[in-house]
């Protein structure tokens, strides 16, 4: 991006008076920002009130330190982008969102914002040990079927679906609160860095923006808008995961959740959106039938195609040699649980179970 092309982007949201909403009407109004300063004053006061328009007819005191720090970030790597409302690598996603941010500040590859299957990935700061697991688990899984988990970088189910994404071979993208020259929670700066460097992390909040608990519930709206569903994993009832869910279901997305016990107020959230129409879930296979994200095996295939392809095997490639969950191998075959029982029933006859991970087999007699 050109300096001057920057400038006037920064300088018509530094513009006192003019927020996110004020600048959208502006450009619909008058075009590109360069359009809106070129306006009379009775023009601009035809879109907001005569103060905002004596405002733009002047630059912000702020505006070159702005322009200056923006510019030496970005020379700092070639992954490092600031993508405005009218650049074609802007996110279609948001682009369809009543309120889509005007700047999207990006670190990372900008392809992973348009990646095949995106799915959110949300939940307590403070989950119950099983809570943390069951999203690692469920990420690992959905990353080994291809599937790239968005999140927000937070402490507890955030830090644990992003860390599974990646253990599963899958790029993910973290939305934050925060400018991208700051990480939040500190805890988590080797995190954004495997983020940054295999998957893709945005904010809307210029550089300098401190952790402020306003922008939390904010960003939650574009961790929606990036994905084609939710999958909120532990949340208690006033939980911030709610509220992506709900923006979730606004926009038309699929919400998804863990059930949990009766007894843990982590999990009262979760049966809330389960009464009110959320998908309940117990396996990453349950999300990638209902979104039809096929994973490296096509979820469409009939039991004919499988018996035809997936023998002993075609199951063991599969298991590899390492420990593999029955939702990880679910997910790297397409097969539904009837028939990936059956091939397991297979193996063990042929004295072949023990390389399966411990434990496998007493979850497949809960299925």
């Amino acid at each position: 991006m050109q300096r001057q092309e920057l400038a006037a982007w920064l300088r018509l949201l530094l513009t006192p008076g003019v927020g996110k909403e004020t600048a959208r009407k502006l450009l619909a109004a008058f075009g590109l920002p360069e359009a809106v300063f070129a306006q009379s004053l009775d023009a601009l006061q035809t879109v907001v009130g005569p103060k905002t328009a004596h405002a733009l007819q002047q630059a912000p005191d702020a505006l070159d330190a702005q322009v200056k720090q923006v510019l030496a970030w970005l020379a700092e790597g070639a992954n490092r982008h600031v993508l405005t409302l009218a650049d074609p690598r802007f996110p279609s996603d948001l682009l369809q969102m009543a309120d889509p941010p005007v700047l999207l500040y990006v670190m990372g590859d900008l392809e992973v914002l348009a990646h095949p299957r995106r799915l959110a990935m949300v939940g307590s700061r403070n989950p119950t040990p099983q809570g943390e697991a069951n999203a690692h688990q469920f990420a690992r899984a959905l990353g080994q079927a291809g599937v790239c988990v968005v999140s927000g970088l937070a402490l507890g189910v955030d830090g644990a679906a992003h860390t599974g994404a990646l253990e599963g071979g899958a790029p993910t993208i973290a939305v934050v609160g925060t400018g991208l020259d700051r990480v939040y929670p500190r805890r988590h700066l080797s995190l954004a860095h495997r983020i940054a460097a295999h998957g893709a992390i945005v904010s809307e909040y210029p550089l300098g923006t401190p952790p402020l608990q306003a922008n939390f519930p904010q960003r939650n709206r574009l961790i929606a808008g990036l994905s084609q569903g939710t999958l909120v994993v532990e949340a208690a009832l006033q939980s911030g995961s709610l509220i992506t869910a709900r923006l979730a279901a606004e926009q038309g997305r699929e919400v998804f959740a863990i059930p949990g016990s009766i007894h843990a107020p982590q999990s009262r959230g979760c049966h809330a959106l389960i009464r009110q129409g959320a998908k309940l879930v117990e396996s990453a296979q349950d999300i990638l039938e209902d979104l039809r994200m096929v994973g490296p095996r096509d979820l469409s295939a009939t039991p004919a195609d499988a018996d035809e392809g997936d023998g002993p095997d075609s199951l063991l490639d599969a298991m590899g040699f390492d420990p593999v969950s029955l939702d990880a191998l679910q997910a790297r075959t397409g097969l539904d649980t009837a028939h990936l029982q059956a091939r397991l029933l297979e193996l063990e006859l042929d004295g072949l179970v023990g390389r399966l991970a411990g434990g496998l087999f007493q979850r497949q007699g809960q299925a």
